[in-house]
């Protein structure tokens, strides 16, 4: 049987680059990606006592990681903004790579979408960095509490809207 110690020492160990990545999505410094990391920390070894088994400890992990993200900075979170890089899937949420004309475009899209991402309010913000983290549908529901049928029109809508905008403005 592990201590507490030993598995929450193994789900770190599981989950740290996903952890990192969270991080970086909400914080565009190194020293609060360091602080928000280890607020989330905290925050899981407070709660695994707690943990029921009701979803995957991964989602339930995820759902403490962007529960601390959105709460660690406050109401200056709705001015934070979501951190994405260019070997991001985050133009793949959007675009074939056929549809992509050329580099310059690409280059040209990619910051576009960053402008358009930070202007998404806190939940679909939320929704956008789990979907780039790769999270299934029902994944996502779990961690931000709604049903999957409402993250799916959620994050269609979302889609949709950074698609018309990002057409408008090539």
């Amino acid at each position: 049987m592990h201590t507490k110690e030993e598995h929450f020492k193994e789900l770190i160990a599981e989950n740290e680059e996903r952890l990192v990545r969270i991080c970086r999505y909400y914080h565009s410094n190194a020293e609060g990606q360091k602080d928000l990391y280890q607020e989330i920390l905290v925050n899981i070894w407070k709660s695994l006592d707690k943990f029921r088994g009701e979803s995957s400890i991964n989602t339930w992990i995820y759902r403490i990681a962007v529960n601390t993200a959105i709460s660690f900075s406050g109401k200056s979170y709705r001015h934070s903004k979501l951190m994405i890089n260019t070997d991001s899937s985050a133009m793949n949420i959007l675009y074939d790579h056929s549809e992509l004309e050329s580099k310059l475009k690409q280059e040209a899209l990619f910051e576009q979408l960053q402008v358009e991402l930070n202007q998404l309010s806190i939940i679909d913000k939320a929704l956008i960095s789990l979907l780039l983290e790769g999270l299934t549908m029902k994944e996502i529901a779990n961690v931000i509490g709604i049903t999957e049928p409402n993250v799916k029109v959620k994050i269609h809508r979302i889609k949709s809207q950074l698609k018309e905008k990002l057409v408008r403005d090539e």
